[in-house]
């Protein structure tokens, strides 16, 4: 079924920009990647180069962010990030600009294709606390071009308990509510930090069992990093959580505003190979023995 909020893109369309814009790779192979995202539509051009188009209008102001900013973070991290190699205009009926970036090669991360998840885990948290270094000087703060990530949590409070009150077993909605709330009671009291905005499995990419690049920064922005904590209870087991958390440079409210997040993200916006029950457990199974 198509989408009518989404623009149609298609590998004819992607053919006809190239060749107008960028007639130096006019001769590369154009491929559409699967899946092909759902912010931006993805296709491979030749072996070494990728395009990325906005799907909707609402994703159209994050390809500036990510051609001014990504450059000036890459040399600041310790894993790949996509290097913007050009901007492409509007054209042929497609509305928005558009990106060509260097190729990564790594695979989406699964559970299953991780070599060692405490070792992953680690080198997450040693790419936040690095990410949450970069200079922050004339950075976009969180606001509707991100949908808030990055933000205040309180924005999604109605949708939240509203899927609380919704959620089965019912026994659990007063143990979910405490997480809610215990999450809403504190701010991020500090500056505000670099934030990636969507740290989930598929933007986390691996080769040969490790962690290897991350990608998708469209809801990159500056603001409380507790929204990039989520993956603590979608992948992690205990004993990752655990390191995962030990190494962050952050507080325990910001811990606890992670854990709203997560509630969040898993009732309210979950993606295809979200478990919910599972992710729920671990969040309830955190404060149970005093995690909180």
């Amino acid at each position: 079924m198509t989408d009518p909020s989404k623009h149609p893109i298609t590998d004819t369309l992607v053919t006809e920009l190239i060749v107008s814009q960028f007639p130096q790779w006019a001769d590369l192979a154009i491929t559409p990647m699967v899946p092909g995202g759902w912010d931006n539509k993805t296709f491979r051009l030749g072996d070494k180069l990728l395009v990325r188009l906005p799907s909707a209008e609402m994703y159209a102001n994050q390809v500036f962010t990510e051609q001014q900013w990504l450059p000036t973070l890459a040399s600041q991290l310790p894993l790949t990030i996509p290097k913007p190699i050009a901007l492409g205009k509007p054209e042929f009926d497609y509305p928005w600009h558009w990106s060509v970036y260097e190729w990564i090669k790594g695979t989406a991360t699964r559970q299953a294709s991780i070599a060692d998840m405490d070792d992953f885990a680690k080198q997450l948290s040693e790419f936040l606390n690095a990410l949450q270094a970069c200079d922050t000087v004339d950075a976009p703060t969180a606001g509707p071009d991100n949908f808030y990530r990055g933000g205040d949590l309180s924005l999604y409070d109605n949708d939240t308990r509203n899927a609380i009150a919704a959620y089965t077993p019912e026994t659990e909605a007063e143990a979910l509510l405490l997480i809610w709330e215990t999450a809403l009671a504190s701010k991020w009291q500090h500056a505000p930090v670099w934030i990636h905005g969507d740290v989930a499995i598929d933007n986390l990419l691996l080769t040969e069992g490790k962690l290897h690049a991350v990608i998708d920064f469209g809801c990159m922005a500056i603001g409380d990093p507790a929204c990039d904590l989520v993956i603590a209870w979608h992948l992690f087991d205990d004993n990752a959580r655990q390191i995962f958390r030990n190494m962050l440079n952050l507080d325990q409210q910001t811990w606890q505003r992670a854990k709203g997040w997560a509630l969040w993200k898993t009732l309210c916006a979950p993606i295809a190979s979200t478990d919910v029950n599972q992710v729920i457990n671990n969040l309830i199974q955190d404060n149970n023995c005093g995690d909180n």
